[in-house]
């Protein structure tokens, strides 16, 4: 009776490995997370002046949002402050995009689109998300100038206002 000896050959093996382990450190690297750079204003901080023509300040509120361009008294004022929902950012998109034209357009600013200055104010109503929603959109519209502020003792007013007349 003749024996043969059982021979396993590993190279599909091995080349399976390597696979593998490429795969996994290349996934790795792909999902690191990022970060976004948030510089938030000093507390009682002397006040940085922008021009009003550059200015869009968004309240954020529980389920809308508010904008208005340039001074809180001037749009208060003059009935200048606008709603729209988070149901579609799109349409905070759209103001964004149109103010930057604008801005392109009638050279108030040196700087063009980038002197977009965004304000943001979230009410202790807003949620989290909504405030990470936000900063997305400046991402996404390429807004270059950004803060995130304390909202206003008057301008909660007004939100309480609007909300209570809802």
């Amino acid at each position: 009776m003749i024996r043969h000896s059982l021979r396993v050959d590993m190279t599909p093996m091995v080349d399976l490995g390597f696979l593998l382990i490429t795969f996994f450190v290349i996934t790795a690297e792909l999902t690191k997370p990022t970060v976004m750079d948030i510089y938030v204003p000093k507390e009682g901080g002397k006040p940085m002046p922008i021009g009003e023509s550059n200015a869009l300040t968004v309240l954020l509120e529980e389920d809308k949002f508010y904008y208005y361009n340039g001074q809180w008294e001037d749009a208060i004022q003059g009935g200048k402050i606008f709603e729209t929902t988070p149901s579609g950012h799109s349409a905070l998109r759209k103001i964004i995009g149109d103010k930057q034209r604008e801005l392109d357009i009638t050279q108030k600013a040196k700087e063009g689109r980038d002197g977009l200055m965004v304000i943001i104010k979230p009410s202790p109503n807003a949620s989290y998300s909504e405030v990470v929603k936000m900063l997305d959109e400046m991402t996404i519209s390429q807004v270059k100038k950004f803060v995130i502020v304390k909202i206003t003792g008057e301008e909660l007013v007004w939100l309480k206002g609007k909300s209570g007349s809802d």
